[in-house]
């Protein structure tokens, strides 16, 4: 997987792998949005560029076994990778996708993500990544999760 510099369209490869205690302290809710010490309960991933240590992107989640889902609670790109001037893109749609090859994973043909997004980020969700509207939450189920897999597994 991999995210893209905007200025110079180069493509880096990406690492997601769990958030450590010693994490925490270089988490800080003006760059990232969120106090992520709340979310310490849950299972808590970062993205970074492959070899370096900055953070450009977190996302917390639950899973729902009952329910074949999995919820993530919080997801963001660090506040320099936000909107138009962002650095690089691709990170939410790397985050997603890992927690999509998750819920692949963990409960096949019936895996689900979701999410409750903001009100005025929600049909960017709807959008971009083909999320449907399912009460007060966004999902996606097969096959969108496996389109979602399709377009940002790949290491080139």
């Amino acid at each position: 997987m991999n995210i893209v510099e905007v200025a110079t369209n180069q493509s880096y490869l990406i690492e997601i792998a769990p958030v450590v205690t010693s994490d925490f302290k270089n988490l800080p809710a003006g760059r990232y949005f969120f106090n992520w010490d709340e979310e310490a309960a849950f299972e808590i991933f970062k993205l970074t560029i492959k070899g370096k240590d900055d953070i450009l992107g977190l996302i917390s989640f639950e899973r729902i076994p009952k329910e074949m889902r999995i919820h993530v609670r919080l997801l963001t790109a660090s506040v320099e990778n936000v909107g138009a001037a962002k650095i690089y893109d691709r990170i939410i749609g790397n985050l997603l996708t890992y927690v999509a090859k998750l819920a692949v994973r963990d409960f096949g043909e019936w895996a689900c993500i979701s999410l409750r997004p903001k009100t005025q980020i929600a049909q960017h969700y709807i959008d971009k990544y083909k999320m449907n509207i399912t009460g007060m939450t966004l999902s996606l189920e097969i096959p969108e999760i496996f389109e979602l897999i399709e377009f940002y597994d790949h290491e080139n």
